[in-house]
């Protein structure tokens, strides 16, 4: 039996956007392979980044827990580390090195390590294991737990989908993206978490308290622009009862208000989330939840059973109310999509967010426009709005590599810098990105508004995107010629100006 310290290096006080946003969540992905570990018959720990202060807890967590083998196991769950940010990098590294100092053996995993293994192989790490890398991480804790005096060399010799460090060199036996791995299967460990401390935080920032859950791994839609380090394009569902199961069990146990379904793609499949729903309807165990989807999968029987599970609210990746760019993103979805989700999802009382993507290349200004007519026309409860992020691994990447500067990762998530030579400065993008919040919290509000006050605040919103469009020349960087983009269809060719008749 090994005594192992899992934990991960997403620290959200080293992130202002999120800290402020207050909704943190534990580290799912991490919990599992601690519950994976110790399923095998070892003593496993946590170390919890999430609310930690600082690393400096983390040494203190050494401290106490003196173990063997360190495992930093990202949280493949939470977006921000596809993102790969700089501090979460450099607070992985620290932590690195003060597991080295306490004579500890290193292991590391996360979409960043399968991007870029040097720098935490440099930082002192034993070894890097690709992608979701189970069997290379159960084939590392076999072989040490056999021999637990084996040098680094045989300890890692051999084994497939590990990357070392030998001779200042690094040596990688890649062996491609996996399916997920049908051996992760043991519910997550729960009890190592200190969900009293996610709870205050919630209570204390919301009035209400959010748990994470996960009913698949992976996603099978091939956008150009999204990077898949772990799973790939494969997608793998739990059965609905098991799912169900978990989510009872966070019911009885914890009591959580609310709950994030932390799939890239839920549900996906009707019949699955009938099933579901009526799983959890036979026990009383449904949780309101909100969820990541796509628009071409919400038909009227999606809408449905998602409002018949207990979905509270849907976040749509829409990026774009651009076709043009939605094709050249290789996206498939429409604008038509769009809206007709929107439409269903609403008609059965479910909330729906849309994730919109500003910068993509080639993206012109009346394509920026169109998606100022997409948040008009849909009138989504809210959005979240980024611009395109260049990841190592996608086709996205290869096309703008050349144009990457020293600057290949934001610092946090509210970085929000062009890494590229999109067609404006990343000013520009955050001016578009504040008037489109405006713009979506204008026509929430509508329904609280006069007429009067209404139509006054709206014209105040058209000034100053005509003020934006009038200077666009000054923030561009390039003429990026409209023909990069697939033409879109006559009957979905984008708006040049606000449809503000729709919405007043």
């Amino acid at each position: 039996m090994l005594n192992i310290q899992v934990s991960h290096s997403y620290f959200l006080r080293f992130d202002r956007k999120q800290w402020e946003r207050g909704k943190p969540y534990p580290p799912l992905a991490t919990i599992q392979i601690a519950a994976l570990l110790r399923g095998r018959g070892h003593a496993v720990s946590l170390f919890d980044s999430m609310l930690a202060e600082g690393v400096d807890d983390y040494v203190a967590s050494l401290e106490a827990a003196r173990p063997d083998v360190v495992v930093i196991y990202e949280d493949n769950f939470n977006y921000l580390t596809k993102m790969c940010l700089t501090r979460m990098r450099e607070a992985a590294c620290e932590m690195i090195a003060h597991a080295r100092k306490r004579g500890c053996r290193v292991i590391v995993a996360g979409s960043d390590a399968s991007d870029l293994p040097d720098a935490f192989l440099k930082a002192g790490a034993h070894a890097v294991v690709l992608g979701e890398g189970i069997a290379a991480l159960i084939e590392l804790m076999q072989r040490l737990e056999k021999n637990p005096t084996i040098d680094t060399n045989a300890w890692t010799a051999d084994i497939r989908g590990v990357a070392t460090l030998e001779n200042e060199q690094t040596q990688v036996v890649r062996i491609g993206v996996q399916p997920p791995d049908l051996r992760l299967v043991d519910p997550p460990a729960w009890d190592l978490v200190d969900i009293e401390r996610y709870r205050a935080m919630w209570q204390e920032r919301h009035g209400y308290f959010s748990l994470n859950m996960a009913a698949s791994r992976g996603c099978p839609f091939r956008c150009n622009w999204c990077a898949k380090p772990i799973w790939g394009n494969h997608y793998r569902q739990r059965s609905p009862q098991d799912f169900a199961a978990e989510m009872i069990y966070l019911k009885r146990t914890f009591n959580p208000d609310h709950v994030w379904m932390a799939d890239d793609i839920f549900g996906f499949h009707i019949d699955w989330v009938t099933a579901f729903g009526d799983a959890l309807q036979a026990e009383d165990g449904s949780i309101p939840f909100t969820i990541q989807t796509r628009a071409d999968l919400i038909s009227e029987r999606m809408a449905a059973a998602l409002k018949h599970a207990g979905c509270k609210e849907a976040w749509i990746g829409a990026e774009s109310g651009s076709q043009r760019v939605l094709n050249a993103m290789n996206k498939g979805t429409t604008v038509t999509n769009l809206i007709e989700a929107r439409e269903r999802l609403g008609r059965h009382g479910i909330r729906v967010g849309f994730f919109i993507q500003l910068g993509y290349l080639g993206e012109q200004l009346d394509d920026l426009l169109a998606t100022r007519d997409l948040v008009s026309r849909a009138v989504p409860d809210d959005i979240g709005v980024s611009v395109s992020y260049p990841l190592p691994g996608t086709k996205f990447y290869e096309q703008v590599k050349a144009q990457l500067g020293e600057k290949t990762h934001w610092l946090d998530s509210d970085d929000l810098s062009m890494m590229f030579r999109g067609a404006y400065n990343s000013d520009f993008y955050r001016h578009v990105r504040d008037l489109l919040h405006a713009q979506t919290t204008l026509q929430q509000a509508r329904i609280h508004e006069s007429p009067d006050d209404y139509a006054c605040k709206l014209a105040e919103l058209d000034a100053r995107w005509d003020a934006l469009i009038a200077d666009e020349q000054a923030h561009r960087t390039q003429t990026v010629l409209a023909s990069s983009l697939t033409t879109a269809s006559d009957h979905e060719r984008p708006a040049t100006r606000l449809a503000v008749a729709q919405i007043r």
